[in-house]
């Protein structure tokens, strides 16, 4: 089984509120059995648009998995709290075998 990527692009638009997110968004994440890889470090556009301002990579066991973590109640009260707080894109890309 391959294993999925859920990238995030975000950009912040209410630092109080997108603090909420963060108390709960993370270990949401973590409980669905997500891997952080990358939580907002430096990125450089190489082709294309400039990046959103935190680019976030986090490995799950499986695009089941990933999806499950987007649809749970831990991560669903996450997003509640970052509502109208950032800008946010995200994608999971399922990986090779």
């Amino acid at each position: 089984m391959a294993k999925a990527y859920w990238i995030a692009r975000v950009n912040v638009t209410d630092p109080e509120a997108y603090a909420g997110y963060m108390a709960l968004g993370p270990a949401a994440l973590i409980a669905g059995g997500g891997t952080l890889l990358s939580r907002g470090g430096r990125s450089v556009a190489l082709e294309g648009p400039e990046p959103f301002e935190r680019t976030v990579v986090i490995e799950f066991p499986s695009m089941e998995a990933a999806l499950a973590c987007h649809a749970s109640p831990a991560y669903s009260a996450a997003r509640a709290q970052r509502e109208g707080a950032a800008e946010v894109e995200i994608l999971i890309v399922e990986g090779l075998d």
